[in-house]
C-alpha cells in the first residue's frame, strides 16, 4: 500500500491529519536536516497507521519510497510474513 505525504518540518505541534484517501499533512518538530524529519516522520506513520493495521495480527515495513528531499513523499506499507 502507498500514501502520499506532505510534510511539513519544524513545526510547533506534531500531528497527522488526512487529506482524502490516502493522503496525509503530517507536521513534525525535528528540523529537515540529516533526515531527522523524514525519520519522525515514519515513526509517526508506523504509530498512527500501522498500530491501527496491526490489530489484524500483521506486521508492516514502513518506509519512503520517493521524495527523500521533498515536503511530497510517497510511503510504502508493506506487509511482512
Amino acid at each position: 500500500m502507498y500514501i502520499r505525504v506532505s510534510v511539513r518540518a519544524g513545526a510547533q505541534t506534531e500531528f497527522i491529519r488526512e487529506e482524502g484517501k490516502d493522503r496525509y499533512i503530517v507536521a513534525v518538530r525535528e528540523p529537515a536536516l540529516q533526515g531527522r524529519a523524514n525519520e519522525r516522520v515514519l515513526e509517526l506513520v508506523r504509530t498512527h497507521l500501522c498500530t491501527h493495521l496491526s490489530r489484524l495480527g500483521k506486521r508492516y515495513i514502513v518506509r519512503i519510497a520517493s521524495g527523500h528531499h521533498s515536503p511530497h513523499k510517497l510511503i510504502s506499507i508493506d506487509e511482512v510474513g
